[in-house]
This record gives structure tokens, sequence and C-alpha cells, in this order.
């Protein structure tokens, strides 16, 4: 079954196609390919390049540099911004902080935020999750007391991918303790330069260095930097999350690098039960590729659709299996992913383990697949 655009928005598709594989630096792109990990210079570079030609936040109002496409031309920009090996716009940036400001923030943070945040120069970071308060978000603990024209923040997060990098963080904070849980939080933007916040590396089981811990300690944060009412979080939250989801399904990349698959795989595709996975895989990225377009259609008046659990579940198990599929290829030699430049195995074996071992991430983060199924079972199924 393939999808059949109407002469119009096959123009729009050539004309993504021949801006993301011009005017993106081939060597921010063969990073990519390779699925190399990416310097803080290259994203930024890249998204700059896109938000330059008013294409890195398409999705967003068009008063703050969003276009007004239609939901099938989004896709279109999507698909083939990963097509051509193009780094996705920062998710913080992008998809979660950017959206909720333009729905739930004042003018001023409006103003303030949102053109810097679309150009990269703030690199925001998600202060989320705590040590015990991952997918059970609601027990977050980290508190913030009202203090005359601040709030007074106490806590830890945990797990902020690219906490390094920086610049602000939006927080989820309990700013009532003695009503209902979901009740009593909200949400606050924190500048990481204000003293007393800690940022402090977590080591992976690729041996990267992609999270962090978040301290703060008597942090003192303007009351003017609340995102909405005061206790308003949790809605703020689940819009955030929502659209986080619809993001966690690349069909674009999981494509590319099963398209990449088949010509690693060599003679291997010779075997039946070879051929049989990238078959049964090729299957299901259509049937999630239709799913997505289903999404993105129903979610048109900002609230993103319930299905969108169905695309976070199915589409982190699938970046996973072709992840294993990629190891499986390389055999024994997965195992040199310590080797350097120098060795003469083919790059793509040295990547396999670090990208297979960091993509087990991909079924926690954005609400762990067992909380997606527990959505789907209620909201979807009735169960």
């Amino acid at each position: 079954m393939q999808l059949e655009l109407s002469a119009e928005d096959a123009a729009f598709r050539d004309e993504m196609r021949t801006f993301f594989t011009t005017q993106v630096p081939q060597e921010i792109r063969d990073a990519v390919a390779a699925r190399r990990e990416l310097t803080k210079e290259q994203v930024v570079e890249s998204q700059r390049i896109l938000n330059e030609h008013g294409l890195a936040v398409p999705h967003w109002p068009t008063e703050w540099g969003g276009r007004d496409w239609t939901e099938l031309q989004r896709h279109i920009w999507n698909e083939e911004l990963q097509r051509a090996n193009v780094p996705i716009p920062l998710a913080f940036n992008a998809s979660m902080i950017g959206p909720v400001l333009a729905q739930f923030g004042s003018q001023e943070q409006k103003e303030k935020f949102l053109p810097k945040t679309a150009s990269l120069e703030i690199w925001w970071s998600q202060g989320f999750s705590e040590p015990d308060a991952g997918s059970d978000l609601a027990s977050l603990r980290t508190t913030a007391v009202r203090d005359g024209d601040h709030f007074v923040v106490n806590g830890q997060k945990t797990w902020t991918t690219l906490g390094q990098y920086g610049d602000w963080i939006f927080m989820l904070v309990r700013t009532d303790p003695e009503v209902k849980k979901q009740a009593g939080i909200s949400m606050l933007l924190i500048d990481m330069t204000t003293p007393r916040v800690t940022v402090r590396p977590i080591e992976l089981i690729d041996g990267g260095h992609e999270v962090n811990e978040v301290w703060f300690e008597d942090v003192r944060v303007p009351a003017e930097n609340l995102v909405g009412e005061l206790n308003s979080g949790w809605t703020q939250a689940k819009f955030l999350l929502g659209n986080e989801r619809v993001g966690v399904a690349p069909v674009g990349s999981t494509k590319r690098v099963l398209a990449q698959a088949k010509e690693w795989a060599g003679d291997q595709l010779s075997d039946p039960m070879v051929a049989a996975r990238f078959a049964e895989l090729e299957n299901e990225l259509l049937a999630l590729e239709l799913t997505a377009l289903r999404v993105v259609a129903h979610s048109s008046d900002g609230e993103p659709h319930p299905a969108s659990s169905v695309l976070k579940l199915k589409g982190t198990e699938l970046q996973q299996a072709v992840s294993e599929l990629v190891v499986d290829l390389a055999g024994p030699a997965s195992l040199a992913s310590g080797a350097g430049d120098e060795s003469e195995l083919p790059e793509w074996t040295r990547r396999a383990t670090p990208v297979y071992l960091n993509l087990r991430k991909a079924s926690i983060y954005g609400g762990s697949n067992e909380i997606q199924r527990q959505i789907i079972s209620r909201t979807i199924l009735g169960l």
C-alpha cells in the first residue's frame, strides 16, 4: 500500500527534499547517517538553518514562526527531513516547551522565549523525572514555595537529557502538598545559571554522557516565570507529553536505518530468515506510518489524539527491533564498539552495539510503554 500525493503535495515534497539535501551541511548529515552522537554546535547550526527558512517549527502558531500547512504537509516535512539525515529540531524546544508556551504562556513569556526557542538561542532542558517519580510523574517531590515575588525551589531532577548544554529548564514542581498530588503541581521556567543549580553527569551503559541529574538548593525563581495558573502544571504536562509521544515515533529515521541495514546485510539477505525479518519490519513500519497520519489528522485542534500512545508504544518497539537487527547483521564485529577510527571494521558495525544499548531507553522515556498500554486500555479500548 502506498500513499498517493496530489500534484501540489508532490511538489511540496520535492521542495522539502531539495532544501534538506542542499542547504544543511553534508558533514552534519553524514554524522546522522552514521548514527554518531552530534555535537551541540552541529545541532544548533542545523536548527538555525531550518529556522532562518521557516522550517524549524512549522507546527507552531504562524505568529511565532509556524507555517499554515496541512497536516499532510507537516508529515511530509518530517518524513523528508529524516530521510535526508537532517537532525530533527531539538525536541525540548520545538515539540515540548514551545507548544506549551504558545498554548499556556503569558504574552510576555511568548515574546521573551518563543523566538529564541525556535532559533535555539536558548537551549531548553526538561525537568520532569525524579529518582522516585519517573512513570509515576505525579509523585514528584521537588518543591516551590512562594516568597514575595519569587518561588524558592528545592529538590532533584534526574535523566535530564543533554542538560549539560541547557540554558533554561522547564520544571514541574510541587506548589501545594495538601491536595491530590496531580492538583498541586505547577510549571516553572528556570535559568540554569541561577545560583545553586547544579548539573551532574550520569554515564550511560553505552559509555556516553547524554543524561544528567540536576539539583536545586534554595534556588530563587521570579514568580513571573510561572507558566499559566498556580497548580495548573499537570494540565500542561499532559499536553506536553501528548505532543512528545507523537514525536517519539520516528517513522522516517527508522525506515532510513532499515534501508541502510539492507545495504549492510549484503549476502545475508539470501537467508530466508533474514529476509523475513526485513519484510516484517517494513510492513509494521508502513502500518505505523498510516497510524501516525490518522493521529495528526485528529490533533489539529491542539489536543493530541489518545492514539499518540500507540505511536509511542509501537514506534519505540520498532526502533529497538531495527537496532537489534543491525547488531545481528554485524555479528562478532558489533563487539568492537570501543575501536577507534583506525579500525578496519566498517563504522556501522562499531556503532551497532552503542546504538542498540542507547535505544533501550526508548521504551521508558516519554512515559514508559507499560504506562502507554494502560492509557490505551482506558482511553481507546474502554477497559
